[in-house]
C-alpha cells in the first residue's frame, strides 16, 4: 500500500483547475470551429459550427431551376432554422434528462451543444 503523506491537496486542485481552463478553452475553439457539408455533389452545402448550429444553407439553382433567387434564399433560411430548431429540441431534452438524473435543474450553460452559440441563422 502506497503512503499518502507526500499527497498534496492543493496541488491536486491546481491542476484540476489549469485542465478545467484548458478544456473550456478546447470547447470555444470547437465550438468556433466552422465546417460545411454538402450533398448531392454540392448541389446542398450547409455550414455549420462546431456547437452543432447552422450558420447558412446554400441550394443550388441547378437543383431547382425555375425558383426565383428570393424563393432560393427563403428556402436556404428555413432549412437552416429548421436545423437550429432540431438542435435547441435536443439540447433541451438532454437537460431534461440529465436533471431527472441529477435530481435538480441543471444551471444554465451545461448539459448541450449548443450551449456556446445561439440558435439564429446568420
Amino acid at each position: 500500500m502506497q503512503n499518502n503523506q507526500n499527497f498534496d491537496f492543493n496541488e491536486l486542485m491546481t491542476k484540476a483547475k489549469e485542465m478545467q481552463g484548458k478544456m473550456q478553452e478546447m470547447q470555444g475553439k470547437i465550438a468556433n470551429m466552422t465546417v460545411v457539408g454538402k450533398a448531392g455533389g454540392g448541389l446542398v452545402e450547409i455550414t455549420k459550427r462546431g456547437n452543432q448550429y447552422a450558420v447558412k444553407t446554400v441550394i443550388s439553382t441547378d437543383l431547382v431551376p425555375g425558383l426565383s433567387t428570393q424563393d432560393r434564399e427563403m428556402i436556404e433560411d428555413l432549412v437552416t432554422a429548421a436545423i437550429n430548431d432540431a438542435v435547441d429540441k435536443i439540447e433541451a431534452a438532454t437537460k431534461e434528462q440529465l436533471s431527472g438524473f441529477v435530481g435538480m435543474k441543471l444551471p444554465e450553460g451545461f448539459g448541450g451543444e449548443g450551449d456556446a452559440g445561439s440558435s439564429g441563422a446568420e
